[in-house]
């Protein structure tokens, strides 16, 4: 069992002198501290104990009403305003610690606080990052050890290398609204929060040490942090592929990650390697590699059910903490999506009762779940490889109803890098939501710098993995969308590893190359002709329009926007016509 080294032991201390708990409990991971953390967290009403039979292991963590929205509250802190990402409220780290050391002094009088050692990444992985926690929310330590690898082990090896480690303070503090703030510190691999409730706190805090501050890590390293699903496919002939794919919020990547394959496609299988977030990094083979950091899964459970997505149903079906579910009165959860029908009464997610007349929704709009990943059936053999899986493709999505076609592979990695930052959502009034590779929200450095490292990783792999756009959620002239997506959204994929293989057949279009009507593996799938032609057309005015509408989108990321999106966005034109 390892030890703590000396400047994890000095920052803890560091901590103390401010926060001034009665006493300071260093934490060992172990499954007597799991049980013991729980009971008390139930005990004091922290977490609200589910029935055992319907939801065995599982329980319900309520926040304040205002806590699941955490954005009006939450600031990137780096020294130059211009350094920070591209979304998201910026304040400098003397004024964000400054605010947070106040609301922070004495915060933690007459509670304990837990020192949290974790580690990110497989054991023994190159990608591996080393940290510490300290809170005093017992809730925040049972999410933590559920999505990291938590425990007196992370002292152990490289990772805990003096001085370098993620650091991350999380105080419930006395909830008032002038001392409520959470900040991350990139350059620092600080995440703080203040005044804010753990449970809340520590859902921040999986994206900033994962994403925000990871990518300021990856770009100082020459590596990527991406808000990625990564998995591997399996044919009925032997062997996995693997692929990586990364949306926007709510265009179907954690259904993707989890996908079941349809029964007119029998023996082929899914792996889930990673849902949330990946890691990337070129390897000496030439290729790109991808680990998952976390050691659990989470995600949002709206529309969550065993019809959708049958392998996340069954996986949060026991050992799960659910946050902003509705809770009914046979003591089991249920949101809006559920594969149940809404019940005659229940508790909404602020505790009121709630009926179906009652004018709102009964779950939070951001209700979620965490569960541990071993909970998947799907789960591939090599999701804890130290070194990672090789990529053969990486897929960027969309959720556009007319412009994107099913699917299309890019020219090149530029090309790729280009048509990813494009990605976006159809939004009110027809303006389209961008959402570049899914991590504008989750970026802890400008965007622009992100899409540079993009490319410049590139130029380090000799067989880099090919850039396919993905759009299952293209629609009709009635509204009705033309592709069934979920399990048949295989097929997509099983065409765009052919393609990898040099076996597939495509087209050539003005975005990159479209698999032919004929082209993909339709068998089993009753799909007209005509509405498949609809799936992959490209409508030229419809493009030269979106194009516009690109220049202005990326005039406003200044002289920082690489060189190389003024020469696809011409050559786009070009392709396009007048």
């Amino acid at each position: 069992m390892g030890t703590p080294n000396a400047d994890v032991r000095a920052w803890v201390e560091e901590c103390a002198k401010l926060l001034r708990p009665d006493r300071v409990v260093w934490c060992d991971g172990s499954e007597e501290e799991r049980r013991r953390l729980l009971t008390e967290s139930l005990l004091n009403r922290e977490l609200i104990p589910l029935d055992g039979a319907r939801h065995p292991g599982s329980t319900l963590l309520r926040s304040a009403p205002d806590d699941p929205r955490t954005e009006k509250r939450s600031f990137l802190s780096v020294l130059n305003r211009d350094d920070a990402a591209s979304s998201g409220a910026w304040m400098s780290p003397e004024d964000a610690k400054r605010k947070l050391t106040a609301a922070s002094d004495g915060a933690m009088k007459g509670r304990t606080m837990y020192a949290a050692p974790f580690v990110l990444g497989p054991p023994g992985s190159p990608f591996r990052k080393f940290g510490v926690e300290v809170t005093d929310s017992r809730v925040a330590v049972l999410l933590l050890r559920v999505m990291a690898r938590m425990g007196t082990g992370a002292w152990e090896g490289s990772a805990a290398r003096e001085g370098d480690f993620l650091r991350g303070i999380l105080s419930t503090g006395d909830g008032r609204e002038d001392r409520r703030l959470l900040a991350c510190f990139p350059d620092e691999k600080l995440f703080w929060s203040a005044g804010l409730d753990g449970g809340e706190s520590a859902f921040a805090a999986r994206k900033a040490f994962t994403l925000r501050i990871a990518s300021g890590l990856a770009r100082r390293e020459g590596w990527l942090a991406a808000r990625m699903a990564v998995l591997g496919v399996e044919t009925p002939h032997g062997g996995v592929r693997y692929l990586a794919a990364a949306f926007p919020p709510g265009c179907g990547k954690t259904s993707l990650a989890m996908l079941a394959s349809p029964a007119a496609l029998p023996g082929y299988k899914v792996w889930t390697v990673a849902d949330g977030a990946a890691w990337l990094k070129a390897g000496p083979d030439g290729r790109l590699w991808a680990v998952n950091p976390e050691a659990g899964f989470s995600g949002a459970a709206a529309g969550v059910g065993s019809a959708r997505n049958p392998r996340a149903a069954g996986a949060i079906a026991a050992d799960t903490i659910f946050a902003g579910a509705a809770l009914r009165p046979d003591g089991s959860v249920w949101w809006e999506g559920h594969d149940d029908p809404p019940p005659a009464e229940a508790l909404d997610w602020e505790g009121r009762p709630w009926t179906p007349d009652s004018g709102g929704r009964a779950a939070h709009p951001d209700a979620r779940f965490i569960t541990p990943l071993g909970r998947l059936a799907s789960l591939s053999p090599r999701w804890e490889d130290p070194q990672g899986v090789p990529l053969d493709a990486i897929l960027f999505g969309a959720r556009r109803a007319r412009l994107e076609p099913l699917v299309y592979e890019t020219f090149d990695w530029s090309h790729g890098v280009f048509a990813a930052a494009c990605a976006a959502r159809d939004g009110g009034g027809g303006a389209p939501r961008r959402d570049p590779m899914g991590m504008l929200h989750s970026c802890g450095i400008p965007m622009a710098d992100y899409f540079a490292l993009w490319l410049s990783v590139g130029r380090k792999m000799s067989r880099p993995p090919r850039i396919f756009r993905v759009n299952w959620f293209r629609k009709g002239p009635d509204g009705a969308f033309l592709w069934p997506g979920f399990a048949e959204n295989l097929r997509v994929l099983l065409w765009i590893l052919d393609r990898c293989r040099g076996e597939a057949p495509s087209q050539t279009s003005p975005l990159g190359e479209i698999p032919p009507p004929a082209g993909l593996p339709l068998r089993g799938l009753d799909m007209p002709r005509e509405t498949l032609r609809a799936l992959l057309s490209v409508d030229g005015d419809e493009w030269r329009r979106e194009l516009d509408s690109l220049r202005k989108y990326f005039a406003g990321f200044g002289d920082r926007l690489p060189a190389a999106f003024g020469r696809e966005m011409d050559a786009l034109a070009a392709r396009i016509g007048p």
